[in-house]
């Protein structure tokens, strides 16, 4: 297998770091527009196998001569959403396999968008997905850790774990502090921005999917291995995009641990209008106020020891076991800061997300799992890939019974 990871930014680095333990990959092009950032992830893991290259990952033209003139089978898009077209279309004009991590982006119902889904997460795949399938080509849509690891561990739960499934809710939290810094988010604060000020959207088998307002439906949960109770709201997320499509269940939700502080904040510059991504004119330059956002916080790569804590990513299941007594579940994976710091010198969220394409690759490429077509996912089989994880790649998963 030979692979491109477009983006070396925090995820891309990460990535290359926990792949390079790993022998399923002959060569891994860095492919970034700052070449510099390349260079360093790549000589930070210090793998020959790694090389860096220029790429405008804005160009699909760009991405395809790239792809074919390093002969790369498989492309990781570690790109922010903005990218995802541009990406996925280069990677099926080369005949790639395609991975991301975040599905192409939504646009809102335009007369009624707290009810009514516009164009959801994923659709410009989706409506794809036949020309994949005739060059018998698969695109991975949603392969991270959220969406990613969250599907999977759903696929488990319909297979293994219940008889019938009434909800199927992804839930996110964590106990982590930024020391030193009022503000400070431990992920792209570009992508936090667009998810969580869009509709949520909810999918119900009786009605399929609607929308409500940002932060919605507020309920406690209480995360394992320390963290304790967080308080969640509706977020946009691929999963419930992507989770009905497979697994039969009466509902589908997304709901993420933010805060009271990070929704003031967010409710504050959708305010003023500084989520927009619509340039505006400053002084005689065009520049969006969201990448202005951007530009004035941290970079989450660079966030390292600054970090203190544990996030959680895992899906709260309930409904039928195979007894026909009512059951309910948590599958979680917890990262640790400090953990992931000392095994590849990159901060847990980042790492976490990392972790599962990596996993998914390796599958990929002894061919436990193949297709064609655009597929999420719970289109495969969970066993191989969990006891991957938990196996040779060494981070544990749980299940509470609740």
């Amino acid at each position: 297998m030979r692979i491109m990871v477009v983006g070396a930014g925090g995820v891309g680095a990460a990535f290359a770091a926990i792949a390079s333990r790993r022998p399923f990959f002959e060569q891994l092009v860095l492919a970034d527009i700052d070449v510099d950032r390349a260079r360093r992830a790549a000589d930070r893991v210090g793998d020959p196998r790694i090389v860096a290259i220029t790429l405008d990952a804005s160009n699909a033209q760009a991405v395809t001569d790239a792809v074919i003139a390093h002969g790369s089978t498989i492309v990781l898009n570690a790109a922010d959403p903005r990218f995802v077209v541009p990406i996925f279309d280069g990677c099926f004009a080369a005949g790639a396999t395609y991975v991301d991590m975040a599905m192409s982006l939504s646009h809102p119902h335009p007369t009624d968008p707290w009810s009514q889904v516009g164009e959801k997460l994923g659709d410009y795949q989706f409506e794809r997905s036949s020309q994949w399938e005739e060059r018998g080509l698969l695109a991975l849509g949603g392969m991270g850790v959220e969406p990613g690891l969250a599907d999977v561990f759903a696929r488990y739960a319909a297979d293994h774990l219940f008889s019938s499934i009434d909800e199927i809710g992804v839930r996110d939290g964590s106990n982590m502090v930024v020391k030193g810094y009022d503000f400070a988010p431990t992920f792209s604060i570009w992508t936090t921005i667009e998810e969580c000020l869009n509709p949520p959207v909810i999918w119900e088998k009786d009605r399929g999917w609607y929308t409500t307002e940002p932060f919605s439906e507020p309920e406690t949960f209480v995360f394992p291995e320390g963290i304790g109770p967080v308080e969640c709201v509706n977020v946009e997320h691929e999963e419930v995009l992507l989770v009905p499509r497979w697994v039969d269940c009466n509902r589908v939700t997304f709901k993420y641990g933010l805060g009271d502080e990070f929704i003031d904040v967010l409710r504050t510059l959708h305010k003023l209008g500084l989520d927009s991504t619509a340039p505006v004119t400053v002084r005689g330059q065009q520049v969006s106020p969201r990448d202005v956002v951007a530009a004035c916080l941290p970079n989450p790569a660079d966030l390292t020891d600054e970090i203190e804590g544990r996030t959680c990513a895992g899906t709260w299941v309930t409904g039928t076991g195979s007894d026909g007594a009512p059951k309910e579940v948590y599958l979680y994976h917890v990262a640790d800061n400090a953990e992931t710091l000392a095994r590849d010198g990159a901060q847990a969220v980042v790492w976490q997300t990392a972790l599962f394409p990596a996993v998914a690759m390796e599958l990929i490429a002894s061919g436990v799992w193949s297709g064609a077509g655009v597929l999420g996912p719970e289109a495969f089989d969970a066993v191989p890939f969990l006891d991957l994880v938990k196996g040779d790649y060494d981070s544990p998963w749980g299940i509470e019974i609740r």
